[in-house]
């Protein structure tokens, strides 16, 4: 599934909500786009789920210009005054909140099966806002795909909560490793960092003797910055 921003922008100018923004994130190959301000990371996540449509500029997936599909494939994860879970909540909490939105059992048991299937169970009554970000980013993100519509994951200034870049950037490959499309927003001084760092291989190896064909995919990694820019409306 291949999700692509093409000069998509709120307002004009230098003062501009959400500067021109073109990316690209598809099958093993995740995207990365650095916005700065308050603001423009949240508006630029909305934009590129399909949760708001530009000013200027257009979302396709797969090539179509289709919000409904793009709204059902992709889901945000920790996007402030959006999809950011309170801080005070526990790591259990959390998860059967998000068991419950994707229609499975959401007792205290099941969270705990969870728990243990990705690594955080002894992490069960830390709170959210005390989670080391690596363990944030794949908490919000298992959960995330849970909901059985999901394929794409549109993941939302990581680097705020503090941090190792290297560490968090693992959880996105892992994801992207297992099929799914992510396009993550971040801010400049993070994507400096991804940008430094090896790119994994993502595409499996087809099999010596057989006549597989793996799908077109651009470069590992897709990344597109924008212009710093300050935002003077409240937020969205």
């Amino acid at each position: 599934m291949r999700l692509e921003l093409h000069g998509v922008a709120i307002g004009e100018g230098p003062g501009a909500a959400l500067p021109p923004l073109d990316v690209v994130a598809d099958r093993w190959a995740p995207g990365f786009v650095a916005v700065e301000t308050e603001n423009a990371p949240t508006l630029a996540a909305l934009v590129a789920s399909g949760r708001m449509h530009p000013e200027s500029g257009r979302v396709t997936v797969d090539g179509r210009s289709d919000d409904a599909a793009i709204r059902a494939s992709f889901a945000l994860v920790d996007t402030p005054t959006v999809a950011e879970p309170f801080a005070a909540l526990t790591v259990t909490q959390v998860a059967r909140e998000e068991l419950a939105l994707a229609g499975s059992r959401s007792d205290k048991a099941s969270a705990r099966l969870l728990l243990d299937e990705i690594g955080l169970r002894e992490h069960e009554r830390t709170r959210l806002g005390a989670l080391p970000t690596e363990l944030r980013v794949r908490l919000l993100c298992e959960l995330a795909v849970l909901r059985p519509e999901v394929r794409g994951l549109v993941v939302t200034t990581p680097e705020r909560h503090g941090g190792d870049v290297a560490a968090w950037l693992a959880v996105v490959h892992d994801l992207v490793g297992r099929d799914y499309t992510v396009l993550t927003i971040t801010g400049f001084a993070a994507l400096a960092t991804i940008e430094s760092l090896p790119t994994p291989d993502f595409a499996p190896t087809v099999p010596a003797g057989t006549d597989a064909t793996l799908p077109a995919s651009p470069d590992d990694t897709a990344v597109a910055t924008t212009p710093d820019t300050s935002v003077e409306s409240d937020q969205p």
